[in-house]
């Protein structure tokens, strides 16, 4: 059976049992604070099981694209080293909200596998929960286990601890009791020695777990204690690849045609075939699978970079990479080839990896041609650790500066050391590595309390396109604490004129204000599961008065002038540039704008211009916002709106329009174009490769750039005594200069004529080496001229030149090359161990080299310790 007749299989089933079937959320998560990616098909209905929000329907099915690679779920590591771990993996998966509970998931887990899959029931095991003996002090779930021997014999059913029986969301939420489906794929041989229950949760590559019921009865409070939910779910997520690997009788995930034709192409792009070295199989699997996390992160908006959730992507970009260039000897970009054959593969389940291939293709050719020059130049620099060590051992300090400095993987550190019979200091290495995790976990670790509950949620909480003050109440609120912000609260309204931050535009600021006067203040207003969040530094002191919420007025109208900007910069871009141009990130805030798209290259000073002009033509033609709420996505659509990618849109969404204009959006805009006032690009720059920045003003801060401009100008016409054309008498001057330039160069040149003739005469033989070592009056160009004709005139010749530029230091090192060869002698190793004298440093070749550093006064113990590098 095909993978995507198992998938559709499944999905099918579900809507038989009156499921609606929903597609997957991206697998980049932006309006979860507590998540980077969706790791676990539920993740996209959390704000119905917390109870923020109430579902459409009661009963869901989907297949969810996950990514496990960092926190609980973190299965980096292992994926390439086993044949059933993944990074980026399918999570199949029914739901239900309130609706039916143990019995209807249990059965139905069951009548798929055997009867519509085919599984022989004899491979199967279940396990539900024994209890716990802990504070929670949980029975055993006595429901789950008479519901299972109704079905199988009790031999097969599996008493599990909390470890492996027990789902958790986090420290903090819904949780409850589960029972696992394991499958025994080993041969009747291997079952007849060791009983397949014996192997469960033992990480046996052929009994692994396919499918796990979760049964939320529970919520997991801020002080660890456990609540009855009001309302029971089921929750359910079987792996895609495992499922596939058992109905198409493979022995390993990487076996099945969800992989074959990745690592097919893999084999002829490498001349490697699989199945001949183990490491070389480790290598593909690891590229098979990396590759397919990357695109499809690359496809839902994350691209590579070095904070957050893009420093993720590269890593595990970097690590596949990492495997091709050891194992497979790719010295060249070549992993961004895969991207065809996995658009093809998988494009009909998931469109959004045929509309991005271009974009995938060049982000992931780029990031690999840049990371091949990163190792490169790693193994210049552990050579050179290597050539400076005296115990043929590399310390973990220096080993963890070329990995976190450099990007150098240490495992192949590690693999090159051996080669060449040096040590590593692991524990070294180690010890740097956890200190600098503890240093980010620090910073970032966030603890919160239990929600204090005080009022009821309105269903349309948000009335801030309408409203920017409004009477309220507060629902509840929680206190909590980071390092980096101390101690906060969070509040949520009943309902709020405040913005959430989203769509690319920062959240509101504003006070709450009791009815006696008191004041607190919004620092922050973000979305969590469905909730909007108000981040004050404290209470008020009667939490359940009345307020008057009010937003920032001058802040918002700021933002909402930027907001429509990027609209009408979209327009423009795609009007100019072609309509292959897409947004592809974008920050808005009340005193500038970011936007990001993709184009092919530098977008032009003459495009610019027209861009400009297009964005403030619209503003100038006073174009009033015709605003669609509540409009339906397919209607939206049917009108020309252009959805943006990696969202994820609702059935209803909210179209915002100006003139041509037309996208979905949920921010705020201003009422007509001409409240712009006026549009003025700052910037233009990469992002990535075949990504694109703009960076602009607008409004009061575009009047205040226009003023700081001519202020400069005022101060250039002054200095040019008020020159009637101050460009015609800079273009004098700069003409002027260059004729001064020469002049100077011509005289520098007599002059180091002159100090050539007069160095020649100080030259002294050591050891059989022309040696000098003098600090000279000329800057760099002059030293490396001098330098390179004394070596021209003279053998055996080694200089060392010191010189003070604008209070800096300055060394220069010429080695004759044949003294290179024969006494093994290296400038830049040189320049390196002087430069300390003059705190700094530098290199370049064996022949020549310079070190820079901020202490002229080591310039003279510099010189003289040059003669004990030649004796």
């Amino acid at each position: 059976m095909k993978s995507q007749d198992i998938r559709k299989q499944f999905l099918e089933f579900f809507k038989s049992k009156s499921h609606s079937i929903v597609p997957s959320a991206p697998m980049v998560i932006k309006d979860d604070p507590t998540l980077m990616f969706t790791n676990a098909g539920m993740n996209q209905f959390k704000e119905f099981f917390l109870g923020n929000s109430v579902p459409k329907n009661n009963r869901v099915t989907d297949t969810q694209k996950c990514l496990r690679v960092s926190g609980k779920h973190n299965d980096l590591e292992e994926v390439g080293h086993d044949t059933y771990h993944h990074t980026m993996f399918e999570m199949l998966g029914n739901w239900s909200f309130g609706d039916y509970f143990k019995e209807e998931a249990i059965n139905w887990a069951w009548e798929l596998l055997t009867e519509v899959y085919k599984i022989n029931p004899d491979n199967l095991y279940v396990s539900v929960f024994e209890g716990s003996d802990d504070k929670d002090d949980l029975g055993l779930d006595t429901e789950a286990l008479e519901l299972w021997k109704k079905i199988v014999p009790e031999e097969r059913i599996i008493y599990g601890n909390k470890k492996d029986n027990f789902w958790e969301m986090g420290d903090q939420g819904p949780c409850g009791p589960c029972s696992e489906i394991h499958i025994d794929i080993r041969s009747e041989e291997e079952k007849a020695k060791t009983p397949g229950r014996d192997l469960v949760n033992m990480d046996h590559p052929q009994v692994v777990e396919i499918w796990n019921l979760v049964f939320m009865q529970y919520n997991r409070k801020a002080n660890g204690d456990l609540e009855e939910l009001p309302a029971k779910h089921i929750d359910t997520g079987m792996g895609f690849e495992r499922l596939c690997m058992v109905l198409q009788n493979k022995k390993s995930n990487y076996d099945t045609d969800v992989f074959t034709p990745l690592i097919g192409e893999i084999e002829k792009i490498t001349g490697t075939k699989y199945g001949n070295s183990e490491e070389a199989n480790i290598a593909m699997r690891v590229i098979a699978d990396h590759v397919r996390a990357v695109a499809f992160s690359i496809a839902d908006g994350q691209l590579p970079s070095n904070t957050g959730a893009g420093y993720v992507i590269r890593r595990i970009l970097r690590r596949a990479i990492r495997y091709g260039f050891t194992f497979l000897n790719t010295k060249e970009p070549f992993i961004y080839k895969l991207v065809p054959i996995l658009t093809e593969q998988m494009g009909g389940t998931f469109p959004e990896l045929k509309s991005q291939q271009s974009l995938m293709e060049n982000v992931i050719r780029e990031e690999e041609a840049s990371f091949l020059r990163t190792l490169d130049q790693g193994l210049v620099l552990l050579e050179n650790l290597m050539k400076e060590s005296k115990d043929k051992t590399i310390s973990g300090e220096k080993a963890f500066e070329l990995y976190d400095t450099f990007g150098f993987p240490i495992d192949l550190t590690a693999l090159i050391l051996r080669e060449n019979s040096y040590d590593l200091d692991e524990k070294g290495f180690e010890a740097e590595l956890k200190k600098q995790k503890d240093r980010s976990r620090e910073a970032t670790a966030v603890s919160a309390g239990d929600w204090m509950e005080l009022n009821e949620v309105e269903d349309e909480s948000f009335i801030g396109y309408d409203q920017l003050e409004a009477e309220v109440k507060i629902a509840k609120y929680r206190k909590v604490e980071s390092k980096k912000k101390g101690e906060m609260y969070q509040v949520v309204l009943n309902k709020t004129p405040f913005y959430p931050e989203g769509g690319g535009q920062v959240g509101d600021k504003g006070i709450i204000m009791s009815s006696d006067g008191e004041v607190i203040e919004v620092m922050d207003t973000k979305k969590e599961n469905n909730l909007i969040v108000h981040f004050t530094k404290k209470l008020p002191g009667n939490t359940e008065a009345s307020f008057e919420a009010i937003v920032n007025k001058t802040d918002r109208s700021k933002t909402a002038s930027n907001h429509t900007a990027t609209h009408l910069l979209h327009q423009a871009l795609r009007s100019i540039l072609g309509t292959h141009v897409e947004q592809k990130g974008s920050m808005v805030q009340s005193d500038y704008l970011r936007f990001d798209f993709s184009h092919f290259g530098k977008v032009n000073a003459e495009e610019l211009e027209k861009v400009e002009d297009f964005v403030n033509a619209r503003i100038h033609e006073q174009i009033n916002l015709d605003e669609q709420r509540n409009i339906s996505y397919q209607e939206a659509l049917d009108q020309g709106a252009i959805a943006l990618f990696g969202e994820k849109y609702g059935d209803s969404v909210r179209a915002i329009r100006f003139g041509e204009s037309m996208e979905l959006c949920g921010g705020t805009h201003v009422q007509n174009t001409s409240d712009i006032w006026y549009f003025k690009i700052t910037g233009e720059s990469a992002v990535a490769s075949g990504i694109r920045r703009i960076e602009a003003i607008t409004g009061e801060a575009a009047r205040k750039y226009f003023e700081k401009q001519t202020h400069i100008l005022e101060e250039i016409k002054s200095g040019l005594k008020n020159a009637n054309d101050p460009v015609k008498a800079i273009n004098t001057l700069q003409e002027e200069n260059t004729a001064l330039k020469k002049q100077v160069e011509s005289l520098l040149r007599d002059k180091a004529k002159n100090l050539k003739s007069e160095l020649k005469q100080e030259v002294k033989p050591v050891d059989g080496v022309n040696f000098l070592a003098k600090r000279v009056d000329l800057d760099a160009a002059g030293i490396k001229d001098l330098a390179f004709q004394l070596g021209e005139e003279m053998d055996d010749l080694f200089l060392l030149f010191g010189t003070e530029q604008n209070g800096k230091a300055l060394l220069s090192c010429y080695i004759s090359k044949n003294l290179v060869k024969d006494k093994d002698l290296n400038a830049g190793q040189i320049v390196r161990e002087l430069g300390k004298y003059i705190q700094g440093g530098g290199g370049g070749q064996p022949f020549f080299a310079t070190a820079g550093g901020k202490k002229p006064e080591g310039l003279n113990e510099a010189l003289q310790k040059a003669e004990s590098f030649i004796k």
